[in-house]
């Protein structure tokens, strides 16, 4: 069993109790215009052009090209033609000196991915930590995802499954089978809205949260704070509804920030929110008073 991760990340302290391993799974089915990985978005492996480390004079990646979709640019150094691109190909990464060229993506094996996280046991031990599964999206990779936290739990590692729900329930049933905390994204509760700025409705999310409380699966409410696009009371008495429904533990309160800007340049994408900008800490404090006021517990990450 192989499936395509992005990044394996230690000693992470936000992503469930105690010292964690997180792994970032590649592929997700919505287009989130405040994403801050966008390199988790696609579901093969991408190059990414850090045009700050490029050599000038260096021609390796454009000789290396084995569709010849690498040209000289004067203003960055080099252009990729990504329409025309090999995905995973990685030549032009092979032989980049500066790493200004990398490869985002890789298979790797449960077995694989099992030896890298067994590394960390002592910490998991030591502060009732373990591993957590995100992403991109979890359920992008159903099968893969649910024998990696099968073999977790073999092995005594408590597990947490990162998701924004929006996959067959199927396939969410079979997986939280191995899980301890479920951290559920909420993006938006109006269908419409959730459709204009992820890409889909929310319809399948919210079926799916709904049918997790009524098992009394443990869940903790995670909920993005974009001014102007999800802040409203409105919609945030809505999620505290939400949270109250499903029985949830808490709603986690997380600050949009602009540090993965840089990340769509580099993939040769455009941001689709140059203009705004992260919410002041008054005003995560309003909405931290509004879930307090209702009773519900509530955390920052920041």
């Amino acid at each position: 069993m192989e499936g395509l991760i992005f990044d394996i990340q230690r000693s992470r302290q936000d992503d469930g109790p105690g010292i964690r391993t997180t792994v970032f799974l590649k592929g997700c089915p919505l287009r989130c215009v405040w994403c801050s990985n966008p390199e988790s978005q696609r579901s093969s492996p991408e190059i990414m052009y850090n045009a700050n480390l490029h050599i000038d004079g260096c021609e390796e990646c454009i000789k290396a090209c084995p569709v010849s979709t690498i040209e000289k640019d004067e203003e960055e150094g080099v252009r990729i033609g990504r329409e025309l691109c090999r995905k995973g190909c990685n030549e032009c990464a092979k032989v980049c000196y500066s790493n200004a060229l990398t490869t985002v993506g890789q298979m790797v094996s449960v077995r694989e991915l099992l030896k890298e996280v067994e590394k960390d046991m002592p910490f998991y031990k030591s502060s009732d930590g373990g591993v957590t599964i995100s992403g991109g999206e979890p359920l992008a990779q159903p099968e893969f995802t649910r024998e990696i936290l099968k073999a977790c739990k073999e092995r005594g590692i408590h597990t947490v499954l990162d998701t924004s729900g929006y996959g067959r329930w199927g396939d969410l049933e079979e997986i939280v089978k191995y899980v301890d905390l479920t951290l559920y994204d909420i993006k938006h509760m109006n269908p419409l809205k959730h459709k204009a700025y992820t890409g889909a409705s929310n319809e399948l999310i919210l079926e799916n949260v709904r049918r997790m409380g009524q098992k009394k699966m443990p869940i903790v409410i995670r909920f993005a704070i974009i001014p102007e696009i999800n802040d409203s009371e409105e919609n945030i008495n809505e999620v505290i509804g939400l949270t109250e429904e499903v029985l949830a533990l808490r709603v986690d309160l997380l600050p949009y920030h602009r540090l993965g800007v840089s990340k769509y340049r580099m993939l040769g994408r455009e941001y689709g929110l140059q203009s705004l900008e992260p919410p002041t800490r008054e005003h995560l404090n309003r909405v931290r008073d509004l879930l307090i006021s209702h009773k519900v517990g509530t955390e920052l990450v920041v």
